[in-house]
């Protein structure tokens, strides 16, 4: 355990072997490296900073959800900012461009490192996105209850989930060639392969409200269970199993430079968890 003093959300490793973490409550981002935390205070302090990723160009790049703004970050906290409406999910593109979610805006949008911006529009408030094995990005379409898939030219398709008012958030690439989702509102988790076949995997608290998601070491897909303050794991064939967590509203996981899968508990702590 790593006690944080602030709300931990997103989190992701950096290119300096570090663990970089958003605070969105303090209007901060995190960095712990050998059993050090620092914090870089944003300006201003109310953007609620997201959701953060490695850049391509060797930065850390987060969403300000409510200061609509990219961010961009690096040495020592140096940050340089690009508009945006509402971002939410953000994740490198096979392009080495920034792909995210306009969330309230109902837009995708790409963003070069050098700030060039393209936009396009989607319905349903999207939410998370990650590049797909197919060289295209996937998202989730929280309100509009599908996925959705775009492609580097911009071309947009969208594919309804069977269950309603499954509300997915999370998604990653999976081991298997597929995408991989959470339903925080069915309380499932989704499969869905590159031709946009679906399947649906129910939890057996179907009132955990998964969050997150990602490919784990070991070849499983591993989520956090905001409500129960659980980390769940499942394999490709839908074996579900789950670990306790100590604190409370986990949110963001990913694997740490150690090979570990780390948490982010906004009770105040980044949990590590060996697979």
């Amino acid at each position: 355990m790593v006690r944080i003093s602030g709300a931990p959300y997103g989190l992701s490793p950096g290119p300096d072997g570090a663990l970089w973490f958003t605070l969105t409550s303090e209007g901060a981002i995190g960095r712990y490296l050998d059993g050090a935390v620092r914090t870089f205070a944003l300006d201003p302090r109310d953007g609620q900073p997201t959701i953060i990723v490695p850049g391509p160009d060797g930065a850390m790049w987060f969403t300000e959800f409510r200061g609509n703004r990219i961010g961009r970050i690096a040495g020592e906290g140096d940050a340089t900012w690009f508009a945006a409406v509402s971002p939410y999910g953000i994740t490198t593109g096979p392009d080495g461009a920034l792909w995210y979610t306009e969330l309230q805006a109902d837009r995708i949008g790409r963003l070069t490192v050098d700030g060039e911006i393209s936009r396009f529009p989607v319905t349903g408030m999207p939410s998370m996105i990650t590049s797909g094995p197919d060289g295209a990005l996937w998202y989730t379409l929280n309100q509009g209850n599908a996925i959705g898939r775009v492609d580097l030219s911009g071309t947009t398709a969208v594919y309804p989930l069977p269950t309603e008012a499954a509300m997915p958030v999370g998604i990653t690439a999976g081991p298997d060639g597929a995408l991989w989702f959470v339903e925080i509102g069915g309380g499932q988790i989704g499969r869905i392969a590159v031709d946009g076949t679906i399947d649906e995997f129910p939890l057996p608290d179907r009132d955990a409200r998964p969050h997150a998601i990602i490919t784990g070491p070991d070849g499983a897909l591993w989520f956090t269970e905001w409500a129960t303050a659980r980390l769940g794991r499942i394999t490709t064939d839908g074996v579900i199993t789950a670990t306790e967590l100590p604190g409370a509203e986990p949110h963001g996981l990913t694997v740490g430079p150690d090979g570990a899968l780390w948490i982010a508990m906004e009770s105040g702590s980044i949990e590590r968890v060996e697979v």
